[in-house]
């Protein structure tokens, strides 16, 4: 193999690629980063059996061939190179990467011994890339972190027909998003369970294009694997994530169908005052929201502890309502909240809460978060 390529597109390609290589590979070749050149361009691939990536760039190719590398250790050469087009080379046990005056020899690894990357799974649809990295970002915030319960560590998309539904939860709060994309066939229906953390990752990285062409393989069809695969193409990226199993739970059910009150508040003066208040609370222990007509107090720490009030404007005409939560939690809620004002609706003591933006083009919200309260000592 001998190519030259851009320093930029080289640098940016393989830090990409390199988001699927596993922290500790059961075998050392999955540390590896596959370079494969012919007729113009260069591939650039990682595989760990559940994270697939692959970028596709411009190069000059003189020699077509491919090498296999440690794919951490280009990434961090690329990203340290001057800017100048790089020249790659490989002949049997070494590459040799030279730009301006650096040069470096990697050792080459056994490609016979690299797995195969998946085939993409049948395509699904495509969706606006910034619209499906933002209601990613927004319910990934509810999406657990217990590995313990693999089920609740996911993204549930639902498809019904042109409607997508992301859902997410940890048990202490839940997260809806609602957004349109154009399905393959007009009467698609499905739902299926993706890694948070994977889902995440390749939302962020694939809003260079205007669309996202989502591939999807149920349980059960040919050459999806056990659990399933689910697959995303955009600007000469592509990457696969193997699905979660398990079940996931009947959150719907918890979204109240009516309220008592509610309150509306600026949001990031919420989010600024909640951040500020919670400076004094200990760890595990809430900030007590107090809302009377026209206002809104926060505290937090009680008896002997520190202590922290504010008092913000709030439209709110019920009677006073005291509730809490854990800081960290209402936050997240509030960064996901793409509105500049949020509505906290309220249903009876001790239940959740929903928080909601304005509504969209139909009346509705089309991002829900729901949070559990503290118990408040009597």
């Amino acid at each position: 193999m001998r190519i030259v390529v851009e320093r930029d597109v080289l640098a940016d390609a393989v830090a990409w690629t390199a988001r699927a290589l596993p922290a500790r590979p059961t075998v050392p070749v999955l540390a590896g980063m596959r370079l494969a050149a012919s007729q113009g361009e260069l591939t650039l691939s990682s595989f760990d059996y559940d994270v697939s990536a692959l970028a596709t760039l411009p190069a000059e190719v003189t020699e077509p061939g491919s090498a296999l590398v440690s794919g951490r250790l280009l990434a961090e050469i690329s990203r340290s190179l001057p800017d100048r087009p790089v020249q790659l080379a490989s002949d049997g046990a070494r590459a040799v990467l030279s730009c301006g005056s650096a040069t470096f020899s990697l050792l080459t690894m056994p490609e016979d011994e690299y797995p195969a990357l998946p085939q993409m799974p049948p395509a699904a649809g495509t969706v606006g890339s910034d619209a499906f990295a933002t209601a990613v970002n927004q319910t990934a915030v509810a999406a657990g972190r217990d590995d313990t319960l693999p089920s609740l560590t996911g993204i549930r998309i639902e498809i019904d027909g042109d409607r997508l539904t992301l859902i997410s939860t940890d048990r202490y709060r839940l997260a809806i998003r609602e957004l349109r994309w154009t399905p393959s066939r007009p009467d698609m229906s499905a739902a299926v369970l993706v890694p948070a953390r994977a889902l995440t990752d390749t939302a962020r990285s694939l809003t260079t294009a205007a669309e996202v062409s989502i591939a999807l393989a149920l349980p059960g069809e040919e050459g999806a694997g056990g659990e399933g695969m689910i697959g995303f193409e955009a600007g000469g990226r592509r990457t696969t994530t193997r699905l979660l199993g398990g079940e996931f739970p009947r959150v719907r059910s918890l979204l109240p169908t009516s309220v008592s009150t509610s309150a509306e508040v600026a949001t990031a003066l919420l989010a600024e005052s909640v951040r500020r208040v919670a400076l004094v609370a200990e760890k595990n222990t809430a900030v007590r929201l107090r809302f009377t007509p026209g206002q809104l107090a926060l505290e937090a720490g009680t008896g002997d502890e520190a202590q922290a009030e504010e008092v913000i404007e709030a439209a709110f005409d019920g009677d006073e309502l005291m509730i809490a939560f854990n800081p960290s939690y209402l936050t997240d809620g509030l960064s996901a909240v793409d509105s500049d004002t949020t509505r906290i609706s309220f249903t009876e003591p001790g239940k959740p809460a929903l928080l909601t933006g304005k509504p969209g083009p139909d009346g509705n919200p089309d991002y829900r978060y729901l949070l559990m309260p503290f118990r408040l000592a009597p």
